[in-house]
């Protein structure tokens, strides 16, 4: 694999939604189980229209991860600290790609002073997550229908509140840190 990151724009819009539709529909088997009205949920917004609008809004900061040219992977921040996407063709799957895009994604949050990201992971992906060093909070239904687990990591020490006894990782808690 010959991977690059970049910056998506307008002109990924067409190849990174064809990445959320097929990780979606090929990835996620065990999150939507075939279920067509969860599919058409899930779906219903990935479109190269919807998707573009998403890269060009000021309060995002979206990535491609690209193969010999060809978008394997799409990545998405909000300001408000949330991980909004990432999403992998699974042929682009454990070969780096979404390591390199979280990675970049916490880098750019950093940079917005951002003390903690967020996400909601759907059984497919929270294996993903966990190794990536974000913890688990609860349980989320989305609004298509998949239960999601929801995940958060902080990203300036200050910003995590932990248990007893002290510092036990198992007991990390989130924390509001970017409301403030």
């Amino acid at each position: 694999m010959s991977l690059e990151i970049r910056m998506a724009t307008a002109a990924d819009a067409v190849g990174a939604c064809s990445v959320l539709r097929r990780s979606i529909v090929e990835c996620c088997a065990s999150d939507h189980r075939h279920d067509p009205a969860i599919l058409e949920a899930w779906l219903g917004n990935k479109t190269p229209q919807m998707v573009a609008c998403w890269f060009a809004s000021p309060t995002n900061f979206a990535l491609v991860a690209l193969d010999a040219g060809v978008v394997v992977g799409v990545a998405l921040l909000t300001r408000a600290g949330k991980l909004a996407l990432c999403y992998l063709l699974p042929e682009a799957q454990r070969r780096g790609a979404g390591s390199a895009l979280v990675e970049q994604l916490e880098t750019q949050a950093k940079q917005w002073g951002i003390k903690a990201m967020q996400l909601h992971s759907t059984a497919s992906g929270q294996a993903f997550f966990l190794k990536q060093g974000y913890a688990e909070a609860g349980n989320v239904r989305s609004p298509y229908g998949v239960e999601t687990v929801f995940c958060w990591k902080a990203l300036d020490p200050a910003c995590l509140v932990t248990g007893e006894p002290k510092g036990d990782p198992k007991r990390k808690r989130f924390c509001n840190c970017n409301s403030a």
